[in-house]
């Protein structure tokens, strides 16, 4: 089966085609692990989860990594500012190690409850600093480095295409554009590959820099591990890069820049960005202090799989305004579709031996269309209104479905031993409806409820539950 997926590098939907038969090589890029995640992070990380899904459901192979930055990520993507984590450090009083330790558990915490797949390999930038100087090496050789004060930078000038990548890094080649103005650097958006110790500073994450600055102790740019590790684990040329919206314009025009200067080849030839997700129509971000956790949506009463079900209402490529509304009118329409799960689960056996239902046709038709995951909903709930031969082929096909988009049906309220009391009730209740007596169903509905139980009317049947 064919996918087809925009490509940012080349402003266009394409038929995606893998450099080996059968296999996907896949990198992603990861937290920066000083803060919580907000869900504003977590909705890319379930962009990409759906597009694994989608590539393993058409049979693909596909060897998934996804970094970790632990170092190197300043305030400002721009080179200047203090590490992230030494900041979180001198807040909290922990050590940066500890504060890395504690945020990736978080977010591996979070991307559980999500039901998002975890990486073929999880990368630590603090593992893997001898690949990235060895990086460096090789491109001051090349003649792509010059040292300055403050560390070693990359001569954008020198990457002719540097600005090709995505027309917002092209308008922000001017002198204060992307970068405090530096007097230091050749052009305003060169940056730095890796940056020197402070002097009279002893940071906690410091290394003897690369060959020929090895008497001075530095950390790497946050740039340079992605380059290094996505080469180590999938080679020079790969076939899908993934990110957020917000790495167009700085991370990922400098991530190809390293990458291609070092090697003289293509890096990747698919790059996918999810956008950015909103709140009451304006950024949602760390730095606007308005970023809420998955915690913070629990307190609430909200589950995990109602905020992912309403990421899959929007496609990633469009803004998603976030509101309590919104997040509640989600929360009815997974809860209803996952009724009628639980009246399935109860009233049908397991197809003996299933083949792909109809309904796995039709979503696994709209995710190869650039992961189209509203069109892939509307068409399960088409499916679960329909007249199909059978309950066992619903339930089938609605289960595949569910797994395609990475949802689980929520936890089932059903009573499964209902005493004879309600049961006679109910068998009367269902007599009344067949015979179109709506009055006498609605009293018999009431008297179940005096009793304390619930009914509702389902594709399957009747659905009781205990109040």
């Amino acid at each position: 089966m064919e996918i087809t997926l925009f490509n940012s590098l080349t402003h266009k939907k394409e038929v995606f085609k893998p450099i080996c038969q059968g296999e996907v090589g896949m990198y992603a890029c990861g937290p920066t692990v000083y803060l919580s995640p907000h869900i504003g992070n977590l909705r890319t990380y379930i962009f990409e989860d759906v597009l694994r899904r989608t590539l393993e459901g058409v049979g693909y192979k596909v060897n998934h990594i996804e970094n970790i930055t632990d170092v190197g990520h300043l305030t400002s993507d721009e080179d200047v500012g203090e590490d992230k984590l030494e900041i979180t450090s001198k807040k909290s009083g922990e050590t940066v190690w500890d504060i890395a330790k504690k945020y990736t558990n978080e977010f591996n915490d979070a991307i559980a409850q999500l039901n998002i797949l975890p990486p073929t390999t999880w990368c630590k930038a603090t593992d893997h600093i001898e690949e990235q100087k060895k990086l460096v090496e090789v491109l001051w050789k090349k003649g792509y480095l010059y040292e300055t004060a403050d560390g070693l930078y990359f001569d954008t000038s020198k990457f002719k295409n540097y600005n090709e990548f995505n027309p917002r890094a092209a308008a922000g080649n001017q002198e204060g554009a992307r970068v405090e103005k530096n007097d230091e650097k050749k052009n305003p958006t060169d940056f730095a590959v890796w940056k020197f110790s402070p002097a009279g500073e002893k940071r906690q994450m410091e290394w003897p820099s690369p060959a020929p600055f090895e008497n001075k102790m530095g950390f790497p740019g946050w740039h340079l591990e992605c380059s290094a590790m996505s080469v180590k684990y999938l080679g020079q040329s790969f076939d899908i890069h993934c990110g957020g919206v917000d790495h167009l314009a700085i991370h990922h025009p400098n991530e190809i820049a390293q990458a291609e200067a070092a090697s003289d080849k293509k890096m990747c030839n698919y790059w996918l960005h999810g956008e950015f997700l909103l709140v009451d129509g304006g950024r949602m971000g760390k730095s606007e202090g308005n970023a809420f956790t998955l915690a913070e949506l629990q307190d609430k009463g909200f589950d995990p799989m109602v905020f992912r079900y309403a990421c899959l209402l929007t496609h990633y490529r469009q803004k998603m305004n976030f509101t309590w509304e919104a997040l509640q009118a989600a929360k009815i329409a997974y809860e209803n579709l996952s009724s009628y799960t639980w009246q399935l689960s109860a009233n049908s056996c397991e197809l003996a031996d299933k083949e792909m239902t109809a309904l796995d046709e039709e979503v696994i038709n709209y995710l190869a269309d650039d992961l189209n995951t509203a069109e892939a909903l509307g068409a399960i709930w088409r499916f679960v209104r329909s007249n199909i031969p059978t309950l066992a082929e619903k339930k089938a096909g609605v289960l595949a479905a569910f797994n395609l988009l990475g949802l689980i049906p929520a936890a089932s309220p059903l009573v499964t031993d209902i005493p004879k009391e309600i049961k006679k009730l109910l068998d009367q209740r269902n007599e009344a409806r067949k015979n179109k007596d709506y009055t006498s169903a609605d009293i018999l509905r009431q008297q179940i409820s005096d009793l304390g139980y619930s009914v509702e009317d389902t594709v399957g049947g009747q659905v009781i539950k205990q109040l």
